[in-house]
C-alpha cells in the first residue's frame, strides 16, 4: 500500500492544536541580512539606488574643494598675487555644478528606492495576509489582533521607510567617512588628523551606545511593549459601550492604563541612562573645531606658506562643521535598523507557523455524512475532547447539546478542519478530512456561528462572500429565503448599502439574517448551525425556519443547540458532557432515558416558566 505523504504551505514545522510554537527548525536570517533579503525583491533597483547615492555623497563634497581653492585665492597675500577672476568663475560654477549633480543623483537614487521599497511593501503585506487567513482558527485565537494588526500597520510598514530612504542614507553614511577622510588628509594631514581624532569618538560612542547587548534587549522589550499597549487598546476600544453603560472611566480596564505606564516607565529609564553618551557624542560630532582650534594655533607661528595654511585652516573650520550631518544620520539609520528587523522578526514569527498539512493525493466524497471516529483533541495542555464517536448522516438533522463548554463548538469547528485532531478521525463520506484538499474541504461546508462578523462594504457583498461569482438575482433570492429582502429594501441604498457608512447600522437579528443569507447562497451540502435563530424575533423565527427546510434537503445539517426547544425535530441529538459523548438519540427517547438530556430538558422547560415578580420553586 502506497504511503500517505501530506504536503504543508508555509515555512515552518506542521501545527498541532497550539499554534503558537511551532516554527521553522531551519537557521533564520536577522539583522541587516534578513532586511537586506526583503530589500532584494527588487536587487536591481536596492543596488543601483545605493550606488547613487555612494556617487551623491562623492559629488556632494565637491563645493567643499572648490570652496579650499577659492579661500586661497582669496586670502591675504594669495598665492599668485591678485585673485583671478575667471578662475573665481570656474571654480563658483564647479561647486554649483557639484551641488546640483549631487541633489540630482540623490533624486535618482531615492526614485530608485521608493520604487523598489513600495513593491517590496505591497508583496510583504499580500503574502503576509494569505498567509494568516490561510492559517487555521486555532492560530487566531492564541494571538490577538493588536499583534496582528501592529505588524501590518507598523512593523511591515516601517521597511517601506528604511528601503525607501534610510538604505541609501546607511550606504551614504558608510561611504561617508571613506571620503571624508580623503579628503581631511589631502589638503593638510595635520589639520585632517585633528580632525580625525572627534570622528573617532564619535564612532566609539555610537558603538557604546547602540551596537551593545542592552540596546538589543532594549529593542525587545520596547517592541515587546508596544504590542501590550496595541493588544490592550484594542480590548479598551472594543469595550468602551460597556464603560459608558457603568459611567466608569479609563481607570476600569486596569490592564490598559498599566500597559501605558509600564511602557512610559520603561522607556524614560532607559533614555536617561544613555544620557551622559548622548551629551559627550552630540558634543564631539558639532564641535570639531575645538579640536582643530590648538592644532591650529600651533602651527601657524611655524607655517612656511602662510597663505596656504590659512586657506586651509579656514577651510578645515568650515568643513568641520558639516561633519555632524552624516554621523548623526549614521546614528538614527542604525537605530532604526535595529527597530525594523526586530518588526521584520516578529513577522517572520507568524509566517514561520505552518498551514495545516495537506495531502499531495487528494481525494474528494461521494457522499456527505460526517463522522467522528474516537475523536480527541486538546487547546494546547487543556483536553477539550476525548474519545468521541457519532456519526451525522446525510439528509438528516444532528444535533449537538451539552451544557456551556462541554465541546459542541469545539466539534463543529473539526469539521472544516479550522484544527487538526490529536488521535481518531474526522470523515466526510468515509474520507478522512486530511486526505482532502483544504479548498475542497472549505467548499463542502457552510457556517452559520453566534459571532456575526459584516465587513464594511455593501449589504450585495456581504452576502456575495458565501459565492463571489454569484449573479445579483440569486444574492436576493437568498436574501429573501432568509427573510433579509424586506428590511434591505428600507436601506438607503438597498443592496448596495454600505454596513457602517452613514451610520447604517444592523440588529442583532438582521446581521444573523444576513448571515444565513451567505449560507444559504453558498448551498454547500454541509451546513453547520451555531443556534442560528437565536437573533430572531418569534415573527421570523417561523419563516427562517420554513427557509431552512428548503435549504436542508439531502444535505448533512449540523446544529449546535442552545434552546433544546428548536432541537427537538432533530433526527439524532448528540449529547456531550465535559468533552465527552454521554448519549445520543432521538429527542423522545432521551426524555424518557432519565440520562444527562432529561436532566437538561426539564431545567429547560423549568426555566421557561420562570415569571419576573412571580415565586418560582
Amino acid at each position: 500500500m502506497k504511503k500517505k505523504v501530506h504536503k504543508t504551505g508555509g515555512r515552518g514545522m506542521p501545527m498541532a492544536a497550539s499554534y503558537n510554537q511551532n516554527h521553522s527548525a531551519r537557521p533564520p536570517k536577522v539583522g541587516m541580512a534578513r532586511l537586506w533579503e526583503l530589500a532584494s525583491i527588487k536587487k536591481p533597483l536596492v543596488i543601483a539606488s545605493c550606488v547613487l547615492a555612494v556617487f551623491s555623497v562623492a559629488v556632494s563634497f565637491t563645493p567643499f574643494v572648490a570652496v579650499f581653492y577659492i579661500i586661497r585665492e582669496l586670502a591675504p597675500h594669495g598665492v599668485r598675487g591678485a585673485p583671478d577672476r575667471a578662475c573665481l568663475v570656474r571654480l563658483g560654477w564647479l561647486a554649483a555644478g557639484g551641488a546640483v549633480a549631487a541633489i540630482a543623483l540623490n533624486f535618482t537614487a531615492l526614485i530608485c528606492s521608493h520604487i523598489a521599497a513600495f513593491t517590496t511593501l505591497y508583496k510583504l503585506k499580500l503574502d503576509f495576509t494569505r498567509h494568516i487567513a490561510s492559517l487555521p482558527l486555532g492560530f487566531h485565537t492564541g494571538n490577538s489582533t493588536g499583534k496582528l494588526r501592529k505588524i501590518v500597520d507598523e512593523n511591515i510598514e516601517k521597511l517601506e521607510t528604511f528601503v525607501a530612504h534610510q538604505l541609501p542614507d546607511l550606504a551614504g553614511s558608510f561611504a561617508m567617512p571613506v571620503i571624508t577622510l580623503g579628503v581631511l588628509f589631502f589638503f593638510d594631514w595635520r589639520l585632517g588628523l585633528a580632525s580625525f581624532v572627534p570622528i573617532v569618538i564619535s564612532y566609539a560612542l555610537q558603538t557604546l551606545a547602540y551596537g551593545n547587548a542592552n540596546a538589543q534587549v532594549f529593542i525587545k522589550k520596547y517592541q515587546d511593549g508596544l504590542e501590550e499597549m496595541n493588544n490592550a487598546a484594542v480590548e479598551y476600544v472594543r469595550g468602551i459601550s460597556v464603560v459608558k453603560a457603568f459611567n466608569q472611566t479609563i481607570y476600569s480596564f486596569r490592564k490598559f492604563h498599566e500597559t501605558i505606564l509600564n511602557y512610559g516607565e520603561f522607556v524614560m529609564k532607559y533614555t536617561f541612562s544613555w544620557e551622559t553618551v548622548m551629551v559627550f557624542f552630540m558634543l564631539t560630532v558639532n564641535y570639531v573645531f575645538l579640536f582643530l582650534m590648538p592644532v591650529i594655533i600651533l602651527l601657524s607661528g611655524g607655517a612656511a606658506d602662510y597663505a596656504k595654511f590659512s586657506a586651509a585652516a579656514v577651510f578645515y573650520l568650515i568643513f568641520s562643521v558639516s561633519l555632524s550631518t552624516p554621523f548623526t544620520k549614521l546614528m538614527y539609520v542604525s537605530q532604526t535598523g535595529k527597530l525594523v528587523a526586530d518588526g521584520i522578526g516578529r513577522m517572520d514569527n507568524v509566517l514561520d507557523v505552518r498551514r495545516l498539512t495537506e495531502t499531495t493525493e487528494p481525494k474528494t466524497a461521494g457522499e456527505y455524512s460526517v463522522s467522528f471516529e474516537n475523536v480527541s483533541f486538546s487547546y494546547a495542555d487543556v483536553e477539550a475532547l476525548s474519545n468521541i464517536s457519532f456519526t451525522a448522516k446525510q439528509g438528516e438533522i444532528t444535533a449537538l447539546a451539552g451544557p456551556s463548554g462541554s465541546g459542541k463548538t469545539t466539534i463543529a469547528h473539526l469539521i472544516p478542519r479550522f484544527y487538526d485532531v490529536n488521535e481518531g478521525a474526522v470523515k466526510i463520506g468515509g474520507v478522512d478530512i486530511r486526505d482532502m484538499e483544504n479548498g475542497y474541504l472549505m467548499s463542502l461546508v457552510s457556517f452559520v456561528f453566534q459571532d456575526v462578523y459584516l465587513f464594511k462594504q455593501s449589504i450585495l457583498d456581504n452576502i456575495k462572500i458565501g459565492s463571489p461569482n454569484a449573479e445579483r438575482d440569486a444574492v436576493i433570492a437568498a436574501a429573501r429565503a432568509a427573510q433579509c429582502h424586506e428590511f434591505i429594501e428600507k436601506l438607503p441604498s438597498r443592496y448596495d448599502t454600505v454596513i457602517g457608512a452613514k451610520n447604517i447600522h444592523l440588529s442583532g437579528g438582521e446581521k444573523q439574517r444576513l448571515v444565513i443569507a451567505r449560507a444559504i447562497l453558498k448551498n454547500a451540502p454541509i451546513i453547520v448551525l451555531d443556534e442560528a435563530t437565536a437573533f430572531a424575533d418569534p415573527e421570523n423565527e417561523q419563516n427562517i425556519q420554513r427557509a431552512f427546510e428548503e435549504l436542508m434537503k439531502n444535505k448533512t445539517v449540523i446544529i449546535i443547540a442552545h434552546r433544546l426547544s428548536t432541537v427537538r425535530g432533530a433526527d439524532k441529538i448528540v449529547v456531550i458532557d465535559k468533552g465527552r459523548l454521554a448519549e445520543e438519540g432521538r429527542h423522545d427517547e432521551l426524555v424518557n432515558s432519565n440520562g444527562r438530556y432529561s436532566r437538561m430538558w426539564l431545567q429547560y422547560t423549568g426555566a421557561l416558566n420562570w415569571r419576573i415578580g412571580a415565586k418560582n420553586v
